[in-house]
């Protein structure tokens, strides 16, 4: 008795082409979160300096001195942080921490800080 040849693949096949597939996401997706976490610390950080050079022109501009207070809702004021301002939007950290301009002389903060290790810290780089 001649068995008839029948196209297709076999349920083994189907199995281990799932599970390559398998090993090949379980390898790449822990890359892509660690990449996708640096990269928002890397741009938290491009803010913070963005928040201190405006901060520090604006006291300069201001003739305030080092230690001196920034008011509180500094960088929701529209003169500062708006079209004609130091900034030209309001920064926002890509993770969803808050900025703290802190006094004068004295770096910005953000509220995520070093609590996301061992990713990039949201600090400012020495």
């Amino acid at each position: 008795m001649k068995r008839k040849k029948t196209k297709g693949f076999t349920l083994v096949e189907i199995m281990i082409v799932v599970a390559i597939i398998g090993i090949l996401i379980a390898i790449a997706v822990p890359g892509f979160l660690r990449a996708r976490e640096n990269s928002r610390g890397r741009a938290c950080q491009e803010n913070l300096q963005k928040i201190d050079g405006a901060k520090e022109q604006w006291a300069l501009e201001n003739r305030l001195s080092n230690a001196s207070t920034v008011p509180s809702g500094w960088l929701d004021d529209v003169d500062i942080c708006g079209p004609n301002g130091y900034i030209k939007r309001t920064p926002n950290c890509p993770s969803g921490g808050s900025y703290t301009p802190n006094n004068i002389g004295t770096d910005p903060t953000c509220s995520i800080g070093t609590s996301n290790s061992p990713f990039t810290a949201h600090t400012l780089p020495n």
